[in-house]
C-alpha cells in the first residue's frame, strides 16, 4: 500500500532524514520505533505533504505522492493523526469531528461519528463540549478519531501515547490494533517500543535519521539489542 524509497529530507541546510526505505502492505500495522529526536515525526510530515522532500519518492498505492499536495492526500486514502494531537481546542468535540469528514457531505457522515463513538464512548458524553476542556487521554482520543472521519486506508499515528497514564495508553494501543478489523491498515511511530511492537506486525528502528533495524515485531521486541536500548530489559 505504501512505499517509501530513498527519503531525504531538510531542514534549512541541515538533513534529517537519510535515506530512508520502508514500506506497508495493506491490512498491516506497522511501527517505527526510535528514541525523541531520531527523525520520526519528520517521517510522518514528510507522508503527509507538510514537511517537503529533498530526495527520494513516496507511492502510495500505485501513485507517485511526492508532488501531490498535502490538502489532496486525504482523498487518496491518507489521513495523519499527528504528535501532540492538535485539535481545535475553542471547538466543540463533535465540530472536531465534523472538521475530519469535510471532504463529505453524504449520509454516512452521521454513521462515521457514531463508529466513533462507539470507538470512544468518553466522546459522545462529551460531544457538545469545548475540545480544550478534554484531559490529555480524551484529546488524543479526539484527534484519532477526527482522523478517522476522513474514512483514511491507511491512518498515520504519532506518538499517540505521549504523556498519557498508563491505562490510557493501552486503551489507545488496543484501539489501534483494533482497527485492523475494520480494514484500516496503520503506520505507528512510537517512543513507547514495547506497547507498540506489542500489536504491530512489522516494525522499524529509526535512529538519527536513518534505518537501523527491521523486521516481525516479535523478533524485534526479543532482540538483545532491542530490549536493552528501548524496553529497559
Amino acid at each position: 500500500m505504501l512505499t517509501v524509497e530513498g527519503l531525504r529530507s531538510r531542514y534549512g541546510r541541515i538533513e534529517v532524514l537519510h535515506g530512508i526505505d520502508l514500506h506497508v502492505d495493506s491490512g498491516e500495522i506497522v511501527t517505527v520505533v526510535g528514541a525523541n529526536g531520531a527523525g520520526k515525526t519528520t517521517l510522518l510530515r514528510c507522508l503527509s505533504g507538510v514537511q517537503p522532500v529533498s530526495a527520494g519518492g513516496i507511492t502510495f498505492r500505485g501513485e507517485a505522492l511526492t508532488a501531490v499536495p498535502a490538502y489532496k492526500r486525504l482523498s487518496r486514502g491518507l489521513a495523519q493523526s499527528p504528535e501532540g494531537r492538535q485539535i481545535f481546542t475553542n471547538l466543540t468535540v463533535e465540530e472536531n469531528l465534523r472538521l475530519g469528514a469535510f471532504l463529505y457531505v453524504d449520509d454516512r457522515v452521521g454513521k462515521d461519528m457514531e463508529d466513533a463513538f462507539q470507538m470512544f464512548p468518553i466522546l459522545r458524553e462529551k460531544r457538545n463540549l469545548a475540545a480544550g476542556g478534554l484531559s490529555g487521554g480524551q484529546q488524543q482520543m479526539l484527534a484519532m478519531a477526527r482522523a478517522l472521519m476522513g474514512r483514511p486506508s491507511c491512518l498515520l499515528l504519532d506518538e499517540p501515547s505521549m504523556g498519557l497514564a498508563p491505562i490510557i495508553v493501552q486503551q489507545i494501543f488496543d484501539v489501534v490494533s483494533g482497527l485492523k478489523s475494520l480494514g484500516v491498515t496503520v503506520l505507528l511511530v512510537e517512543q513507547n517500543a514495547f506497547g507498540a511492537l506489542k500489536i504491530a506486525d512489522r516494525g522499524y528502528v529509526m535512529e538519527t535519521g536513518t534505518i537501523t533495524m527491521q523486521g516481525p515485531a516479535s523478533e524485534l521486541i526479543a532482540d538483545p539489542r532491542i530490549r536493552e536500548a528501548y524496553l529497559g530489559i
